[in-house]
């Protein structure tokens, strides 16, 4: 067995359709688009290699590719959370101890040739992408951006010596009066009332024909609400604009919401038609009629491209958050309620909310104001690389 870094375009090819040979047609996995794969893996367009570096790491046994991994370090991890940090993504494994412990150990080795003391993981690439290796909720299907693993992965990353860094929960939430009927615990209800006819608070939509200023407006938000939580790095406007083209084909404007106070904008709230439902009926291309397939699932939720009941009926809110000087307004409870008022209206009446990190009491209360129950669970691991 060997790994080795990629080298060239076969090299990346394997790299990218490994998961499509492991999961592909047996498990709940999800087949991203290729295209977009090779674009968000790809150097010289993907904003993250502004700030940043990595290796990619293929393992064959006899010729076969049985495992990856990639090994990145990240300028603003360490201007923002401090630390002398490395982290790996993208893993994949065959349900081998000596194939996993040799990726993880050839990540370790690239961190910490590059003076790192300690390896953080998974991540592809950063805490805003998909992150966290799934230790709960296997039998469920991934939402938009959301990353599947098999049970044995946990295994495998801890028989490398890889201990619990932090968890990240994922709420199931229904929303309409179908589901839940029409109220959330009193004191969500509350405060979304004083938020309104005490503090002026106003939730709106987010348009897509301004969809890049919009856009602007979320980051401000968003770097400023999530500022202080575990392992928050804040995104760069290229990396935001980056995911916008990947997201404004999907984005909803019922969904996308921006909570605002004598004109400035005090809350925001990502939510994303959970596009995954689509995706995983097209095998991983758009070619040569998936573009049509694709829009045909997102308008028509009772079906796609004419099976019944295969439509996109649910949602993933991706971020809400508040800027902290606002945070005492109930602007977060009038989203909520903002977010049950659409869910009456739409096709989607609900879906996940997360990632949350567990530490996060306030969040995770409001969860269960709501109705939510914790449906998955994403573990972030650490290992300490010094010396070595």
């Amino acid at each position: 067995m060997t790994v080795e870094p990629v080298a060239g375009r076969r090299d990346l090819r394997e790299f990218i359709d490994l998961p499509y040979r492991m999961h592909g047609g047996t498990t709940p996995w999800v087949p991203p688009i290729r295209s977009e794969r090779r674009r968000f893996l790809d150097r010289s367009k993907n904003p993250f290699f502004e700030h940043a570096e990595a290796e990619y790491f293929l393992a064959r046994r006899d010729g076969e590719v049985v495992g990856r991994i990639t090994a990145q370090i990240d300028r603003r991890w360490d201007e923002y959370q401090g630390g002398n940090d490395g982290w790996f993504g993208f893993f994949e494994s065959v349900d081998d101890q000596e194939v996993a412990s040799a990726l993880l150990e050839a990540a370790t080795a690239w961190i910490r040739e590059r003076g790192r003391e300690r390896l953080l993981g998974p991540a592809d690439f950063t805490t805003n992408d998909e992150v966290g290796l799934l230790i709960e909720g296997f039998d469920r299907s991934p939402m938009v951006l959301e990353p599947w693993h098999p049970p044995h992965y946990r295994d495998l990353v801890e028989g490398a010596g890889l201990e619990k860094a932090m968890d990240l929960l994922m709420w199931e939430l229904w929303l309409g009066s179908l589901k839940q009927g029409d109220a959330f615990h009193d004191f969500i209800e509350g405060a979304a009332r004083k938020s309104e006819t005490e503090h002026g608070v106003r939730a709106r939509n987010m348009s897509k024909k301004n969809l890049e200023e919009e856009i602007g407006v979320f980051l401000d938000v968003y770097n400023s609400a999530w500022g202080e939580n575990w392992g928050f790095v804040p995104v760069t406007e290229a990396e935001v604009k980056f995911q916008a083209q990947n997201l404004k084909p999907v984005l909803s404007e019922d969904w996308a919401m921006i909570a605002e106070r004598d004109g400035e904008v005090v809350g925001a709230a990502l939510t994303l038609p959970d596009v995954n439902q689509v995706l995983a009926k097209m095998g991983g291309s758009l070619l040569p009629f998936g573009w049509l397939r694709f829009l045909r699932g997102m308008r028509k939720p009772e079906g796609v491209a004419g099976v019944p009941g295969s439509g996109v009926t649910a949602v993933r809110v991706f971020a809400l958050g508040v800027k902290p000087e606002y945070q005492h307004l109930g602007v977060a409870a009038a989203l909520y309620v903002r977010h049950r008022e659409v869910a009456d209206r739409t096709p989607q009446k609900g879906g996940e909310m997360g990632w949350i990190l567990e530490t996060n009491k306030p969040m995770n209360r409001a969860m269960e104001g709501m109705g939510g129950k914790i449906v998955k669970r994403y573990r972030i691991f650490e290992k300490s690389v010094a010396g070595g």
